[in-house]
């Protein structure tokens, strides 16, 4: 079974035991989580799209745990003022294991 979910603002493809890393989610390490924007449901058999999203449709997962992502670097430059600012960022993400689909 293939889903597609919305979290965090982008979308996440996901099967039954896949392991995905998101946005920062609200709770506890070990805990169940349900992601309920599904925007696409389907197998080999048949497929459900929604208008954008499916209604009684929720994806489930625990939460494995939350660490800080890559750093992502960026630059602030005005040219002819001598101003340039080097910035860096690290996202806090959720790293979370897809249990049943349905």
């Amino acid at each position: 079974m293939l889903a597609i979910i919305k979290t965090g603002g982008k979308q996440y493809k996901v099967n039954e035991g896949d392991k995905i890393k998101v946005e920062k989610l609200e709770g506890e390490e070990g805990s169940k989580i349900v992601f309920s924007e599904v925007l696409f449901l389907g197998d080999e058999k048949d497929v459900k799209i929604g208008t954008p999203i499916l209604t009684g449709v929720t994806v489930e997962g625990t939460i494995l745990k939350t660490a800080k992502g890559k750093k992502v670097t960026g630059i602030k430059f005005k040219p002819k003022k001598r101003y340039k600012v080097k910035f860096g960022h690290r996202q806090t993400m959720t790293e979370v294991e897809i249990t049943k689909i349905g």
